[in-house]
């Protein structure tokens, strides 16, 4: 007897394999047909539900933005805990600096694919900055949108760059805690 289709459940496997392989590979290296005999799925199927490579690469990573969102909610007023929580889910999901980064070293300059839905995305996070900068909790001499811009910087560079992280800083439990407040007293005098 045949086993009932899921179309849910082989979809979320196929993310699944698709953010390993774009995270290891970038979306030029990453292979369709890795990802199919990852996810134990068809690869007719991703073609079919995804479009193409370049479409499912997007989908993946607007996927965990959404959830990075959902977990890490933007808090200009408290920067510190803002920071520890993003640095925390940074540790926990690296794939998610790396297909951000592979977009950007793939892109360049050029515009990527829902560029509009992702400015709008940030919008509503930048627009938490300016509100903050509104009721004179953080400082007003960095506009909004450069303030995070250069907050978020500072936080990932150190899962972009774990090696120069490992040689500069170290690479003991005892070093990351000492790192990671550095990027939060760095944090404070940027926004105080």
């Amino acid at each position: 007897m045949a086993g009932v289709r899921d179309p849910e459940a082989t979809k979320a496997r196929i993310f699944e394999a698709a953010t390993a392989e774009f995270a290891a590979h970038g979306i030029a290296g990453a292979r369709v047909d890795r990802i199919a005999r990852e996810a134990k799925a068809n690869k007719q199927l991703i073609y079919a539900y995804f479009g193409n490579k370049a479409e499912l690469f997007s989908q993946v990573l607007e996927a965990r933005l959404t959830q990075l969102a959902a977990e890490v909610p933007v808090d200009a007023e408290e920067v510190d805990t803002w920071i520890d929580r993003l640095m925390d889910y940074h540790a926990a999901h690296p794939e998610l600096i790396r297909l951000i980064y592979w977009e950007g070293l793939e892109y360049g300059t050029d515009t990527f694919p829902h560029e509009d839905e992702r400015k709008r995305h940030y919008d509503r996070k930048v627009a938490v900055f300016a509100e903050a900068q509104r009721k004179g909790v953080i400082s007003s001499e960095i506009p909004p949108a450069d303030l995070l811009f250069m907050l978020i910087a500072l936080v990932s560079w150190s899962t972009v760059q774990p090696q120069m992280r490992r040689v500069l800083t170290g690479d003991t439990d005892e070093d990351r805690a000492r790192l990671r407040a550095s990027v939060r007293a760095a944090a404070r005098r940027i926004v105080s």
